[in-house]
């Protein structure tokens, strides 16, 4: 079949984000000092509340000896055998607490310093390192949409792939510029500063172990609820951007019919599902933010209860009691931290689901492993059998929903071929299948008997001059749209092929020439300027196959002839396909394929066909006949 059914979406889940975070390996030497550098600022900030022991004992003895050194000897003898003290001891305590007090400043700026450096250092490498692994993902989208197959864009809107290719992109980077460190930095914290309360007083380090389970369990609980949720955020602000996409390319139809208030009333009904979705997810986030701080405090509670104990019972001096809150500070500080990680995860993993549903996706036209280069064409093209099916067309109502049915023909080298039909009846899908836009559902499309879908894509299209009917210039100057395919083509070359397109005149009546600015989609440009424009494109590739999609559609009379004049020297040694409405085009074919419901109902030259099929005398009639004034009597008789 030609088309598949796209994947079902994976199961939410964080598998996503950790595929995201392996994209860390393109920067190895980056990530590994932005870490190092965070694990030094945490060792730095680790070390501070130990030295606040040591000040605090320090001035606590200094207290005591200065009040032992009041008392008289008898009396101060038995208060320095009470607390255990030498003679040597007291001393060293009336003239220590000072100098502890100066070197512990000292260490405490020393290592806020160190933590400044360090912290500096990791804000600015993390930084670095989430702006790489976005730029690979933006990179790696662009190509990829490029290379997705016509089918894949048929199903998906523009403004889904925008924001996947930025708002997404950008959801993941903030994560691995900011969540990722922090998750790490709390996990260091956490483990250190238990470790370290295990050491200091294991006693009161039991009373919060019941703790890290519960907030554990909310921390995955609350991941598992929210992932979900960032993932319908997604969705929604995509069908917002579609909205306000595809408003401002049409704004011109949208005020020619004066449907402003029906538009505004459809983006703002897409906006409030957006909001809606966004309050739903600040909700559950109110509630999880007070959670964990009623955990975080239920632990510090029988903390300060039990420590306050071992104080009175004088297990527990003020200095280990100081040390063992600030390391306290630092398991607690991760668990009110959870509520942020969560956020950031949540919405990180929901975006890098959708990044890789593109990233994942097999484009249904793609070089085969065995394709080979197609050499210089001569132009022959033949179509064998084809049956040709759009995806989803089955719904349309024409039983199997095949727009192309058994068509089969032989265009030689050098022929013009001209293709008519009705609306709908097929024409652009033959055009579409010789590039190989997409792949024909049964039979074959060869040029010079090479099966298309055997050959590489670019070798193939870089032989194919293509005007489509919807003429698409990008901005930047007029040259550089004919130059498009041919970016190191000379002046000489551009000017020579809007010549043969008859654009050259118009072009050089704008004060800037081949320099003139086209805007957005060309919109300084008249619709036959733009065809124009396009058709030199095309003739400056010099391609062995020519396709014209309807390329005389927005011209007037007069320029239509220059142009037809050109194109028929332009025609000459190469095989042109044509789907035109105008008489000049299909009366001078070699080949002319009348299309009927997807069947080639009739095929031959002009006057055979007048003669042979009504439905061709009746299109003749009734659609060309209006651009040829001369000829209505003739094909009225004939009809």
């Amino acid at each position: 079949m030609h088309s598949r059914t796209p994947p079902a979406s994976p199961r939410p889940g964080f598998a996503p984000l950790g595929r995201a975070m392996r994209y860390l390996g393109h920067y190895r030497r980056t990530a590994l000092v932005a870490y190092a550098a965070l694990l030094v600022s945490v060792l730095a900030q680790l070390a501070v509340p130990q030295v606040l022991q040591v000040v605090l004992d320090a001035i606590t003895d200094g207290a005591t000896a200065r009040s032992l050194a009041a008392l008289p000897a008898a009396a101060q003898g038995a208060a320095l055998a009470a607390l255990g003290w030498t003679p040597e001891q007291l001393a060293r305590n009336l003239s220590g607490a000072e100098t502890a007090l100066i070197s512990a400043g000292l260490l405490i700026v020393a290592f806020a310093v160190i933590r400044a450096l360090f912290a500096f250092t990791q804000g600015y490498m993390s930084e670095r390192l989430s702006q790489s692994v976005a730029f690979d993902f933006r990179n790696e989208l662009y190509a990829k949409i490029q290379r997705l197959s016509f089918s894949y864009h048929d199903r998906n809107q523009t403004g889904q792939l925008m924001i996947r290719a930025t708002d997404d992109v950008e959801k993941v980077r903030l994560f691995i510029g900011q969540g990722l460190l922090l998750t790490a930095q709390s996990l260091i914290l956490l483990v250190a500063a238990l470790a370290i309360l295990l050491v200091t007083n294991w006693r009161l380090m039991v009373v919060i172990l019941p703790v890290l389970p519960v907030a554990l369990f909310v921390f995955i609980l609350f991941g598992r609820i929210t992932q979900p949720m960032f993932v319908k955020v997604q969705q929604k602000l995509s069908t917002l951007n579609t909205v306000l996409q595809e408003n401002l390319a049409g704004i011109k139809v949208v005020k020619a019919f004066v449907r402003e208030p029906e538009q505004q009333a459809r983006f703002r009904r897409a906006a409030d599902d957006l909001m809606q979705q966004q309050i739903s997810v600040s909700r559950t986030f109110s509630f999880l933010f007070p959670v964990i701080f009623l955990i975080a405090n239920l632990g510090q509670a029988a903390v300060y209860y039990f420590g306050g104990v071992q104080i009175i019972g004088g297990t527990l001096t003020l200095g280990e009691w100081q040390k063992f809150s600030l390391y306290l500070a630092f398991v607690f500080f991760p668990l009110g931290q959870l509520g942020f990680i969560i956020n950031q995860m949540s919405q990180a993993s929901a975006s890098a689901q959708r990044i890789f549903e593109i990233l994942d996706t097999q484009s249904e036209v793609a070089d085969k492993p065995d394709a080979v280069v197609l050499p210089p064409i001569q132009g022959r093209v033949a179509f064998e059998n084809v049956t040709f099916s759009y995806f989803g067309a089955g719904a349309a109502g024409n039983g199997d929903g095949a727009v192309l049915r058994n068509v089969s023909f032989m265009a030689e080298p050098g022929q013009t071929v001209a293709l008519l039909g009705a609306t709908g009846s097929g024409k652009s899908t033959i055009i579409n299948l010789i590039p190989r836009f997409y792949d024909v559902t049964a039979g074959r499309v060869t040029i010079d008997g090479y099966d298309v879908r055997d050959v590489k894509l670019d070798s193939l299209r870089s032989q194919i001059g293509i005007v489509l009917q919807d003429t698409t210039l990008f901005s930047g100057t007029i040259r550089d749209n004919i130059a498009f395919g041919r970016p190191n083509a000379t002046m000489e070359e551009v000017i020579a092929a809007a010549q043969a397109a008859a654009a050259h005149d118009f072009i050089m009546e704008f004060a800037q020439g081949y320099d003139t600015p086209v805007g957005e989609r060309g919109a300084t440009l008249s619709g036959g300027q733009r065809q124009r424009v396009a058709i030199a494109r095309a003739l400056l590739m010099d391609p062995r196959i020519l396709i014209l999609d309807d390329s005389t559609s927005s011209v007037d009379a007069v320029t239509e002839y220059a142009i037809q004049q050109a194109l028929t020297r332009l025609m000459r040694g190469r095989t042109s396909f044509v789907i035109a409405q105008r008489i000049s085009t299909v009366r001078n074919a070699d080949l002319i394929l009348v299309l009927d419901r997807g069947r080639i109902v009739a095929q031959g030259v002009h006057e055979q066909l007048m003669e042979e099929s009504p439905i061709y005398a009746e299109i003749y009639a009734s659609q060309l006949v209006e651009d040829a004034p001369e000829l209505v009597e003739p094909s009225r008789e004939v009809a």
